[in-house]
């Protein structure tokens, strides 16, 4: 097995142990072993199990950036794939719920921060930034440009932003625990953003 390759099925297999069993209960020797080979070899690859950590968070954080909507967005800049209707919402949204769910890294990356949110403190802050602030950050400048181009009612752009996504974050965590109701999500999803536009869209009510 090439060097290049064996370095990656390291980090795979770290990931998937990790995402099962957490980090701390994972050990060098059952990365190893998953992999299929010497923990010795291991090491000429990764100096610790806390690089392997790092390279893994990284590699994600890049993959992420590169395909999720969250990431980086800047409205001012990039108004022309705003959503401008119901229907565009929702084709954004499960898009990006089907990409959450199913690219294995991300999937499984999101599970490890989950279980090591409470024990490792540096995850916990990249649990909050990635599931939280920069989820809330994006759809409140979503709302901003929604009001501006005249789509949605003058409100609160933040409190509207929790309302639109919020829901959404909890139905994901329901599918990552029970994957066999994702089409029973996705049709919450689609009946959620739907009623928002009803209740804000201009001259609603």
């Amino acid at each position: 097995m090439e060097k290049g390759n064996t370095k990656q099925e390291i980090l795979k297999a770290a990931l998937d142990l990790f995402s099962v069993q957490g980090y701390e209960a994972t050990s060098i020797s059952q990365i190893a072993e998953a992999v299929g080979i010497r923990k010795a070899s291991l090491y000429s690859h990764f100096e610790s199990k806390q690089a392997i950590l790092d390279a893994l968070v990284k590699e994600v954080l890049d993959q992420y950036a590169l395909h999720s909507i969250f990431a980086g967005r800047d409205w001012e800049k990039d108004s022309g794939s705003l959503p401008l209707t119901a229907d565009g919402a929702v084709h954004m949204i499960q898009g990006q719920i089907r990409y959450i769910l199913h690219d294995h890294a991300i999937s499984r990356a999101r599970k490890m921060l989950v279980i090591e949110q409470f024990q490792n403190p540096e995850l916990a802050k990249l649990q909050t930034k990635q599931n939280y602030t920069d989820v809330l950050e994006y759809f409140t400048g979503l709302m901003k440009q929604l009001i501006r181009r005249g789509i949605l009612q003058e409100d609160d752009p933040e409190i509207m932003a929790a309302q639109f996504c919020l829901p959404v974050s909890v139905w994901i965590n329901l599918c990552d625990r029970e994957p066999d109701r994702e089409p029973e999500v996705m049709k919450l999803v689609d009946r959620h953003i739907r009623q928002f536009f009803k209740l804000y869209q201009k001259g609603a009510g």
